[in-house]
This record gives C-alpha cells, structure tokens and sequence, in this order.
C-alpha cells in the first residue's frame, strides 16, 4: 500500500494531465451537441485502457522496486548490478552511482593500506623501543639506591606507554591474539603487582591484598594490561594511604585507593578517549587514554568496567568478570 501511494504520487501529474485531456475531448463533444452514448463510449474505452496502462506501469515498478532492495542486501561489489531502463535520466543516475561506488571502493582500499601501514610502522616501533628498556631495566637491577629506584620506576612508566601505543593500535586491528580461556585471578593480580613493587616501597604506600581465590574465564595478556592501567593511575593519584585489591559477589574485582579521587562532574567521563578532568589537566603527564583503553579491552573480552569515588576519599574501579 506504500507503494501505491508513493506511485500514485509520482503519477499524480501524468494523471492530472490525462483527465485534462480527456475533461477537454468531452466538453468538445457537447458543445457539439453530440449523443451522451458518443461522448460515454470512448470516454469508458479510454478509461479502461488508461487503467489498463496504469496497472502495467505500476507492476513493472514494483518488480524494479524488488529488484533493487534485494540489491540492497547484496555484498557492496554487487550493488552497482541496476535492472535495465530505458529511461534517459535514471540511466544517468545509474552511471552517476557506479562511479561514487567506485571511488568509494578506491578510497576505502587507499585508506586501509595506510592504516595497515601505520600499524606495521608503530608496532615495530614499540618492539624495537622494548629493546633498550629491557635492556636499561637488567642494567639497573644490579642497582639498590634512591637513584636507581626512581630511575627503575620511571623505566616502568615508558614501558607502560609503549604497551599503551601497541594496546591502541591492536584495538580495532582485523586479526586479534586474544586468547580466552580459563585462568587464575591470583595469578595475574600478583604478576601485576609485582611489576609496581618498587614504587609502593618507595611512595611507602600499604598494598592490602589477600588471595582472591577465584578463576575467571578471560585473556591472561590482556587482562593484566587493564589491571596494570588501574593500578598505574592508583599510584599515581594516591600520595599516601593505601591500595586494596579484593573480590566482591559474585566476580567483581575490585581495586581502590585512598588517593585524590574523582570530581563528581567528571566521573561518568573518566572512560572517554582523550578526557583527563581536573587532575590530569593539572597533571601535564596525563594523556586520557589509559581508562579508554581499558574500557575498550574489557568490552573486548566480555566484561565491564566501572568507577566509583568521592574527592579526596579515594576511588574504587570495578572490573566484572562474570559476564562470561
């Protein structure tokens, strides 16, 4: 019924023009004093073949019309497939659509080799980067000083940045390395917190963290990036006080500080790529891409992430992992 009626508005002038025509035949007939049955006849013959004409013309649109919304459907290399037509215009129009698909085609091609590109470039970047990392971080492990401490968690800091790039660049590759399986929350909480021992010695900030006890189904690699991310902006926001890692019903875990906290105008922003609210404004470290990432993974993997803080009371980040 749609159809029709957007037919019949397409018609409507063609139409209008033929009840002219046929409104001035008649008049002409009685104004000759013709017999009603002389002006009635061809009028009705008229009629009927106009009606006749009309019901041919709206079923041959209508299968065009179902010709091009299974086009519609199609993959995008098939979709410049039109039904044929006579029509001079609408030819123009079909030709006018096959030169934009193909430029479309031709930019999207373009556009993904330099994405491709990008990511080849940056990701042996990060590696090559890696290399004199792991090699300053053996360097200064032989070392026990206030010196070496501080330069150990800086070389921590540079290292995180470069997973931050290598983590960005694989969130919408087409090939991922994700690898789900069941694994030990105590596990990868532990190797997490292992990697920022130094700094709670050094900031003397209390870790109050007992075994979880728990398995959860996720990727070990990635997993332990999120909670890395956390407990990096933990440390980082928490001057003195402590940090709490534990598991709330039925598998959320759970890490909180005692730190500065989140303003709350800027708390439901905290996961936007790019946004740094109050603090990291002041921060002029803080780029605004580590709780994007994260949320991001989570989403990857099945689970959710989420914040709650009061200012200068501290904030708790939630990281469920029942979804799976």
């Amino acid at each position: 019924m749609e159809l029709f009626l957007r037919y019949f508005r397409q018609r409507r002038r063609m139409l209008a023009v033929g009840a002219a025509f046929a409104g001035i035949f008649a008049l002409t007939f009685l104004l000759y004093r013709l017999p009603v049955e002389a002006v009635l006849y061809p009028t009705a013959i008229c009629a009927v073949l106009g009606l006749c004409l009309l019901a041919w013309d709206f079923h041959r649109i209508r299968e065009k019309h179902k010709r091009l919304s299974c086009i519609r459907t199609m993959a995008e290399a098939m979709q410049t497939r039109f039904p044929g037509t006579s029509d001079i215009a609408e030819a123009d129009y079909q030709q006018i659509i096959r030169l934009l698909c193909r430029e479309q085609t031709q930019f999207r091609t373009d556009t993904a080799k330099r994405y491709r590109d990008m990511v080849d470039y940056y990701t042996i970047w990060v590696h090559q980067a890696k290399t004199p990392i792991a090699s300053m971080g053996l360097t200064l492990q032989g070392e026990d000083s206030a010196l070496a401490r501080k330069l150990s968690g800086d070389l921590l800091r540079m290292e995180q940045y470069v997973q931050m790039v290598l983590a960005f660049l694989r969130l919408d590759s087409e090939s991922t390395d994700y690898v789900i399986r069941e694994h030990d929350l105590d596990a990868i909480v532990r190797q997490a917190v292992k990697r920022f021992s130094g700094e709670f010695i050094t900031r003397k900030l209390r870790l109050v963290y007992e075994p979880l006890n728990a398995k959860a189904v996720t990727d070990e690699k990635w997993l332990s990036f999120v909670v890395e991310q956390v407990l990096s902006n933990a440390l980082k926001y928490t001057p003195s006080g402590s940090i709490a890692i534990y598991l709330e019903a039925p598998k959320t875990l759970c890490i909180r500080d005692t730190g500065m906290g989140i303003a709350p105008e800027n708390l439901p922003r905290i996961f936007e790529k790019g946004y740094t609210g109050y603090h990291g404004r002041t921060d002029k470290t803080a780029s605004g891409i580590g709780l994007y990432l994260c949320k991001r993974v989570c989403g990857n993997l099945g689970h959710s992430i989420s914040a709650q803080s009061i200012p200068d009371a501290g904030t708790t980040i939630r990281i469920d992992l029942s979804n799976r």
